[in-house]
């Protein structure tokens, strides 16, 4: 096999991209999700790469980021947030129908690993991969390689609770998980949003926050602030336990420019060491990173690094 594709699936739409050995991109396309069907996304998913082969004239491997994971205790996929995915053997049933071996993994994964194999991340031995959108996300890739454990949760940061709360920060608010306070319910995009709004009264989209900001609105200036130190606080945590050499930040809040010249100074207070050297980047393939990494699950030819 001579092609690698990479598949993003997502709650609206269904990419594909064709990498050759050395990265380059050969095609691309995609289709709407069939939402709420699971027998239809394992069709869709399928007829992607088939159609794909038939262009190219050739088979490839098959890596899948999905919304979720596969339960390593049951097989079946787990914390999905297009539910209709969730308790099904997905990866059973994609190499049943494709006829050869699929790896999957979260979607924070996959972009993860994207930037770290040749993006904004390439050559780092750790690199933390963060999700900032409607929800809040992580993936590790150490050596090359995701990072996963028993439990198929590694790099779920967002639902930890917000580190170091001042007064007005306790308990926080309440998570969908089932607890308050969790990282996610600060520093996600709605995060963002309901802060202005408890603060100011307005109801804003964060995009609209960030240009009221650059335009002068002080109460916008405040709330990113708030944002970015509650940020700077929560990946602290992540440097003093995994001391990544790079973190990139993606999602639509990983677009704020102004994070890039923020969190390093706003996380030192909360790292347990005389300097911090970790870089904090924005991504090089953007939207892109996603079903980029999802073909770089499989590694190129002789690469024998394994986590």
């Amino acid at each position: 096999m001579t092609l690698r594709f990479g598949i993003d699936l997502g709650g609206t739409k269904i990419e594909i991209i064709a990498l050759d050995q050395g990265g380059a991109e050969r095609a691309r396309t995609r289709r709407p999700t069939p939402r709420g069907d699971y027998a239809a996304t394992i069709e869709a998913i399928a007829g992607l790469v088939e159609d794909m082969e038939r262009t190219l004239g050739t088979r490839g491997t098959v890596g899948i980021g999905m919304p979720g994971a596969i339960s390593p205790a049951t097989g079946l996929v787990k914390n999905a947030n297009s539910t209709w995915l969730i308790g099904e053997p997905m990866d059973r049933d994609l190499e049943i129908r494709l006829d050869r071996p699929v790896r999957l993994a979260n979607d924070a994964d996959c972009f993860a690993l994207s930037e770290a194999m040749d993006g904004a991340a390439a050559g780092a031995r750790t690199v933390f991969g963060v999700i900032l959108g409607t929800g809040v996300g992580g993936g590790i890739i150490a050596n090359g390689r995701p990072l996963s454990g028993p439990n198929a949760i590694t790099g779920e940061w967002g639902h930890t609770p917000l580190p170091w709360p001042k007064d007005e920060e306790r308990p926080g608010p309440a998570c969908y998980c089932g607890l308050h306070g969790c990282v996610e319910t600060f520093c996600s995009g709605p995060g963002l949003t309901i802060d202005h709004e408890r603060a100011t009264g307005q109801s804003l989209t964060a995009e609209a926050i960030a240009g009221a900001a650059r335009d002068g609105d002080p109460n916008a200036q405040a709330t990113l602030d708030r944002h970015a130190d509650r940020l700077a606080r929560s990946l602290a945590v992540v440097i003093n336990i995994l001391d990544p050499q790079v973190i990139v930040l993606g999602g639509g809040l990983g677009r704020m420019p102004h994070l890039y010249d923020a969190l390093p100074h706003l996380w030192n207070p909360w790292v347990f060491s005389d300097r911090v050297d970790t870089k904090v980047r924005p991504p090089i393939h953007g939207d892109s990173s996603g079903v980029r990494g999802a073909a770089w699950l499989w590694p190129p030819d002789g690469f024998t690094g394994l986590c």
